[in-house]
């Protein structure tokens, strides 16, 4: 059986990675708080904090318009569903800017 590596929370990392992305960039806090030394679990917590704090944001202003204000759910939720299952599979999926940022903000 495949042995994973732990994160510092106790959680396989892949476990942690995908919890990240839960409740968006309200766990991606909570984990860029909380763990200590996988850059694996920090680099999904910076990437979920930095991609759904700015959806959150855009949405906030741009959300009233009816059209772009469902396009921006429906990214988000496509986003979301594909950056948990990428977390879940062990994958260190980047999004193309975000995924830079969050790589130098996380560590190597």
């Amino acid at each position: 059986m495949d042995e994973r590596e732990k994160s510092s929370t106790g959680l396989d990392e892949n476990v942690a990675a995908f919890l990240c992305y839960l409740f968006g960039f309200v766990t991606g806090i909570v984990f860029l708080v909380v763990e200590k030394k996988s850059s694996f679990v920090k680099f999904h917590a910076m990437q979920s904090t930095i991609t759904f704090l700015g959806l959150f944001v855009i949405s906030l202003i741009l959300g009233w318009i009816p059209v772009i204000g469902v396009l921006i759910m429906v990214l988000a939720l496509i986003l979301w569903l594909l950056l948990m299952i990428k977390a879940l599979q062990g994958k260190r999926y980047a999004l193309p800017i975000v995924g830079k940022m969050a790589e130098g903000k996380s560590g190597p």
